[in-house]
């Protein structure tokens, strides 16, 4: 979360980016509260001194009577000083409940805008693919070779899930082996995270105020959460740890099986595996020093490009606005992949940099040179959502006779080369 000095300092700049990032948060309340946290601890902290010289006058005093008017005084002392204590945690509560809920300040380089529509395409990569026939959309060429079956998925757990089958569960084993040889090379560590979250863990990632609380699945009888992405495990595995210098940045990739209610998407989507509420997905995460984490940030998209360059997707960068970046984020840019039955790009990426946002709500630190202790800088990226990704091969890669091509950076994973 923002550190309250920093808000203290500049309220100005707060409100600023709590306008740019369209949340509605009172600065002038959480500030007045802070002073009124101030001054009763600093009563409390009298009233300790004085319940000390009281006991040292007690250990001296040598008549009982003295002692007894001692304590009667103490009595009230600490009457007052109970009343005070319950409202000085009365108030810290309130201004942790405000302040968890102030977002991350945008950077400077971020466009302003109060949602999508605000998003900047920075350039696109690869050449749109041209058919001599009119694409088919994937679910009508995976019915064809039972790839995906929704139906039945929807008679056993409703809409927005799906069966893969066949080659297509082959294909995506050949990702996910893709990527970890892809990135192992890069230094990234290969992790599968636990897929449930202690809740004061999944609130240190920054995704349970606003709406990101009504995407989650909740077990309240053992108060976990089912991870909405394998950021979130990968990013709270450190809380409480220091990290040394010399280990960092510190690179993973997480594969997991990921959950999300989709609350906000009502209408959008609801056949096929494009937005679902289970999907797997790896994930990339990456703790770095301060002064590195926009480096960092840059690397992790090129490592989002060359997989995709590798693939042959036709793809277009986007710069997130102010307005679409969510709580943890400082900066953001998607990918989005063409997907030709549509004919439109499509969400298939993101890579963040949240600096010192999640690591101070997890205490998350490294040791300089100098032995100062800092808060180290965290950074996720998408390497694959995995259905997306399916999505955009079996499109992009149809051929006229109806049968799909696999990408020739996946065939050393698989004994096929094609699917008819």
């Amino acid at each position: 979360m923002l550190d309250i000095k920093f808000i203290k300092e500049n309220p100005n700049k707060a409100k600023q980016g709590c306008k740019k990032k369209q949340v509605d948060i009172d600065i002038d309340l959480l500030l007045k509260k802070d002073k009124e946290r101030i001054k009763i601890l600093q009563e409390v902290e009298v009233i300790r001194a004085e319940k000390n010289k009281s006991n040292k006058k007690i250990t001296e005093a040598k008549d009982k009577n003295e002692k007894q008017k001692i304590i009667v005084a103490m009595q009230k002392i600490d009457k007052t000083g109970d009343n005070l204590e319950k409202k000085l945690n009365e108030l810290e509560q309130e201004i942790e409940k405000l302040a968890y809920r102030v977002p991350n300040m945008p950077l400077d380089n971020v466009p302003e805008g109060k949602d999508e529509t605000g998003n900047l395409v920075l350039r696109k990569e690869g050449k749109v693919p041209e058919f001599d026939f009119e694409p088919k959309d994937y679910l009508e060429i995976s019915k064809q070779f039972d790839l995906i079956d929704i139906e039945r998925a929807s008679k056993i757990s409703g809409s927005r899930f799906g069966f893969l089958k066949n080659e297509i569960v082959f294909l995506e084993f050949a990702l996910v082996n893709f990527v970890l040889e892809n990135l192992g090379e890069q230094g990234f560590i290969p992790v599968i995270p636990p897929i449930m979250m202690k809740s004061e863990k999944m609130r240190g990632m920054g995704y349970l105020e606003q709406t990101d609380k009504d995407e989650a699945y909740y077990l309240p009888k053992d108060d976990l959460f089912l991870a909405g992405t394998s950021e979130q495990p990968l990013g709270a595995m450190h809380s409480d740890e220091i990290f040394d210098e010399k280990e960092l940045p510190r690179r993973y990739v997480g594969f997991s099986s990921c959950f999300r209610r989709e609350a906000g998407s009502y209408g959008k989507d609801t056949k096929g595996i494009l937005r679902v509420h289970q999907f797997d997905k790896l994930e990339m995460f990456s703790f770095s020093k301060p002064e590195e984490s926009e480096k960092e940030h840059q690397f992790l998209l090129k490592m989002e490009e060359n997989l995709m360059r590798k693939l042959g997707l036709h793809y277009q960068v986007i710069h997130i606005c102010s307005g679409d970046l969510g709580l943890p984020a400082a900066t953001k840019y998607d990918i989005e992949t063409w997907i030709p039955s549509q004919k439109i790009y499509r969400e298939t990426h993101s890579v963040s940099n949240c600096t010192d946002f999640q690591s101070k709500r997890l205490n998350i630190r490294y040791r300089a040179k100098n032995n100062e202790l800092k808060f180290v800088h965290t950074l996720n990226g998408t390497a694959f959502a995995i259905g997306r990704i399916l999505i955009a091969i079996i499109e992009n890669y149809q051929q006229k006779d109806g049968t799909i091509k696999i990408p020739k950076a996946l065939h050393k994973y698989l004994n096929f080369k094609i699917i008819k």
